[in-house]
């Protein structure tokens, strides 16, 4: 059994950067390395760039590419940033990989941006992984979601079960 977490990001709003002269954002590369050493973080962890999408672009072949990095990776501890948008569908493709406890985060806010709850979830999620029996899970906002009934409520800007 391994201490290391290892931890995939796929993109999404977490890792958003405004372009100022297009007046909009794109993922751009990961602010979660930086934000994890920023923060002291001290467990045993592996931070690894998969894609660099919003999730609404997520194909089924990225979804099967997350699948085989947590099938494939030696950690029992797995952590994936991605966009709030689909997270739940990304979640339930990762149903039944035996003896790993696999956490989604995200981010309402991109984690560029001073007022984000980017920061709080990848925390939250990195606590989470380590204390949840195997399974996968969401975590979002301080709370713990069944993906089998979990859903983003995009009027209320959380999700629910």
């Amino acid at each position: 059994m391994s201490d290391l977490i290892d931890i995939f990001t796929t993109g999404g709003t977490i890792d958003k950067v405004y372009f100022d002269a297009l007046s909009e954002y794109q993922v751009g590369p990961t602010a979660v390395a930086d934000m994890l050493r920023q923060n002291n973080v001290q467990c045993d962890h592996r931070v690894t760039q998969l894609l660099r999408k919003d999730s609404l672009d997520l194909t089924g072949e990225d979804r099967v590419a997350i699948r085989q990095a947590a099938e494939d990776s030696e950690a029992n501890h797995i952590l994936i940033t991605h966009g709030t948008d689909t997270m739940v569908e990304t979640a339930r493709m990762l149903g039944g990989i035996d003896g790993k406890t696999i956490v989604l985060t995200g981010a309402l806010q991109p984690a560029s941006l001073k007022h984000s709850d980017a920061e709080f979830n990848i925390g939250f999620a990195l606590a989470a992984v380590q204390a949840l029996p195997p399974g996968v899970y969401v975590a979002m906002n301080g709370r713990i979601f069944d993906p089998a009934t979990a859903r983003k409520d995009r009027a209320g800007g959380k999700f629910v079960d």
